[in-house]
């Protein structure tokens, strides 16, 4: 895995922007202290539950769900807590490499953890004493969105549970902090970032691919993410198009997650490129398969395997710090897969 990217200008003109302070842990010790934003309030952001004003500017930031702490900190704040990372943390700290870094960066201690693996820590929320709630990427239920509402305003998706697109996470989270102009500008960097990375890797134009799940012990289907989901949505970000398996399916469901039949694997047939996650052992599987080799993207070998819960299968799933982070090997991986088809 290579190392950490350097954020490029716009970003570090946005962070620098911040008066900074490297905050402790503890619910005694303002997280922001001086930050200053650069927005107006009161600001109200619209979500699934209805909208949510905040009044002032926060000065006590935390974040359930998936990369909403990760806006905070790309926009130079640390959050008094975060949710704990139960996926591609790769030295069992609770908090993934990128987010480390950032710290680092920030000369900052770690946030407080919350462990959201039996649900929301509500308790522990409450005890960082927060003045703004980010969970523009997450699963709230209502029931989970009105307890933390008791605590401070709260920042929901904008539709669909856990199907909320790296830029809206930016754009929503950011202007709860007041920082929307420094939010505009992080997407605008990150997509520049991409379109470099693209413009180096030919062999990806014109090519389809899709993101799957491939269980070794159950060959009998082919579960795909749908277009709702970030995943899928971002290897469109990064120059493949959708396969008509998934762009059909997408237009009559609202889930991220459908299956196939491997009897109807033919619907694969037009996928140049499969994304899974799984082992070195999955593609040869695969391929002795008498249905799943059939696809021509197993035929060929055009198969992007993100090893299970390491950091780059946990940026399958863009966030503000991961893509960087990931971005050139991803992209590898993928030109790899597909200098292969046929």
């Amino acid at each position: 895995m290579r190392s950490s990217r350097v954020m490029t200008s716009a970003v570090a003109t946005a962070a620098a922007a911040l008066v900074l302070a490297a905050c402790g842990s503890s619910s005694d010790d303002s997280a922001l202290d001086d930050a200053a934003g650069s927005g107006e309030f009161p600001v109200t952001v619209e979500h699934a539950f209805g909208e949510t004003t905040i009044e002032s500017e926060p000065e006590r930031v935390a974040a359930v769900g998936w990369s909403n702490d990760e806006v905070a900190l790309a926009l130079g704040i640390v959050p008094v807590g975060m949710t704990k990372a139960n996926y591609g943390d790769d030295d069992g700290d609770g908090i993934l490499p990128w987010t480390e870094e950032r710290l680092e960066e920030l000369d900052a201690e770690a946030p407080v953890l919350f462990d959201d693996t039996e649900g929301v820590d509500f308790e522990a929320v409450a005890d960082t004493q927060p003045d703004v709630i980010l969970a523009a990427y997450s699963g709230l239920s209502q029931e989970e969105y009105d307890t933390l509402s008791k605590i401070a305003p709260v920042v929901a998706y904008p539709d669909t549970p856990w199907g909320t697109e790296w830029r809206e996470t930016i754009e929503m989270n950011s202007r709860a902090l007041g920082l929307e102009q420094e939010g505009q500008d992080l997407i605008a960097d990150l997509e520049q970032q991409i379109a470099d990375g693209i413009a180096e890797r030919p062999e990806l134009e014109g090519k389809t691919g899709a993101f799957v799940y491939l269980d070794p012990s159950d060959l009998s289907k082919v579960s795909y993410y749908t277009t709702h989901d970030p995943r899928a949505a971002f290897l469109v970000d990064l120059g493949l198009r959708t396969p008509a398996l998934v762009e059909k399916s997408s237009t009559s469901t609202d889930q991220f997650f459908l299956d196939q039949s491997a009897e109807e694997a033919d619907a694969f047939d037009d996928t140049d490129i499969l994304i899974s996650y799984g082992s070195e052992q999955l593609l040869p599987t695969l391929q002795a398969d008498p249905l799943l080799s059939q696809i021509p993207a197993v035929a060929d070998g055009a198969v992007v395997i993100l090893e299970d819960n390491t950091p780059l299968a946990a940026a399958g799933n863009p966030s503000p710090l991961s893509l960087p982070w990931a971005l050139s090997d991803y992209l590898d991986l993928l030109a790899d897969a597909a200098s292969k088809v046929q």
